[in-house]
């Protein structure tokens, strides 16, 4: 096996990668690979190269054979140009790690995983994790969405139904109640003020969210920002925890991947910080570098932040002291996605009859308050 220079990895500037902003929210979590305008090759055609390219590489074909074959598969002229373009590079003689980089189209630690890979005659074994990598995160997001899909259709349309009554069929009620005058019932009176002041407020209102929506847009990258969303998140109940663990499962998951092969430490945590986009360990993984640095270990250093779970960081101790941290990153990574989609499956199950139950008895209050009068007046009548 070729003896590896860690010491260029040490001391090599890391370039900055195409950011993806997740701000810490949940529905960025949720939208992970729509990131319109984002520079990087989205997951699924990660997976489906470092796959390909993998298989064919364990069946005896050679890089640029292999190459020829997946480019000639895509369908899209971008991605076909994308293929093109890495191979040509391969051709005048880069590596295929430094062929990705070129393009600027995949992430630090891919780069650098392929350029051990290759160094250590482990390419196969690498493009494999990354291949598996990605397809964790596809299957991981895909539940979720899932999950949550049908609550959030069910929550839309029942709003929308509700806004519809509130705006056009409380006020023809309003003008009924008006012709034969008389005192409406204290719910009648406070629906028809809402239902007022929705029609007299309705542009300012969107205006407004117009207007936070652009806030937000041009300050979603600022650290004060993801800060403060990432702590509004954090203390949603369910959702917060939610949140972490799906961070913190891509956390271990890239640990084990840059650990395994054979990326030193300081250069995985730097690489890591870079890559995860949520602020609570974005931000704790700077404090961890300059921890090591001065003679820590990795689990002494992550326990003084309460992102990292107690048992995580007694895992990370044991895998520290046998030296095995990139198997028990694995096992840790496993057992967060475990958690994640068993309790996606029930915050699911338990959304759609709070939901209907919810929006149920709001819209059976607007009736009500509607037909009290009607009752009134036909009393009146006998």
């Amino acid at each position: 096996m070729p003896s590896i220079d860690l010491s260029r990895y040490e001391n090599k500037k890391t370039p900055k990668p195409a950011k993806t902003d997740d701000g810490g929210g949940f529905l960025a979590l949720m939208n992970k690979d729509i990131s319109f305008g984002s520079k990087e090759l989205n997951d699924k055609k990660k997976e489906s190269l470092y796959l390909e390219l993998s298989s064919l590489l364990l069946a005896g074909i050679n890089l640029k054979s292999s190459f020829e074959l997946i480019t000639a598969d895509q369908h899209k002229e971008k991605d076909k140009e994308l293929y093109t373009n890495i191979q040509d590079a391969v051709l005048k003689g880069e590596t295929f790690s430094r062929a990705l980089q070129l393009t600027g189209r995949f992430s630090l630690y891919e780069v650098y995983s392929l350029q051990i890979g290759e160094e250590t005659g482990k390419l196969i074994e690498v493009l494999q994790d990354l291949a598996k990598f990605y397809q964790n995160k596809i299957k991981q997001r895909r539940k979720i969405v899932s999950a949550l899909t049908y609550p959030c259709i069910v929550l839309s349309a029942s709003l929308s139904a509700v806004f519809f009554m509130l705006k056009f069929v409380v006020p023809m009620f309003g003008d009924v109640f008006k012709r034969f005058g008389g005192k409406l019932p204290w719910i009648t009176q406070k629906i028809m003020n809402i239902s007022k002041g929705l029609e007299d407020n309705l542009w300012k209102a969107i205006t407004v969210l117009i207007l936070i929506a652009l806030v937000i847009i041009f300050t979603r990258k600022t650290e004060q920002f993801r800060r403060i969303v990432s702590k509004i998140v954090m203390r949603i109940p369910m959702i917060g925890n939610l949140v972490q663990k799906v961070y913190l499962a891509r956390f271990c998951n890239s640990m084990r991947l840059l650990i395994n092969a054979k990326l030193p430490l300081l250069r995985a945590i730097a690489l890591i910080r870079q890559m995860i986009r949520y602020y609570p360990i974005e931000s704790s993984l700077q404090k961890v570098e300059d921890d090591i640095m001065s003679g820590k270990s990795l689990h002494e250093s992550l326990q003084q932040f309460p992102v990292y779970p107690s048992k995580m960081i007694q895992l990370v101790k044991v895998g520290e002291e046998t030296n095995q941290l990139d198997y028990f990153f694995g096992k840790i990574s496993e057992q967060y996605i475990d958690e994640v989609e068993y309790k996606t499956s029930t915050l699911s199950s338990a959304m759609e009859p709070l939901i209907i139950i919810f929006l149920g008895l709001i819209v059976a209050v607007i009736l009500i308050s509607m037909y009290l009068p009607l009752f009134q007046l036909s009393n009146s009548f006998q």
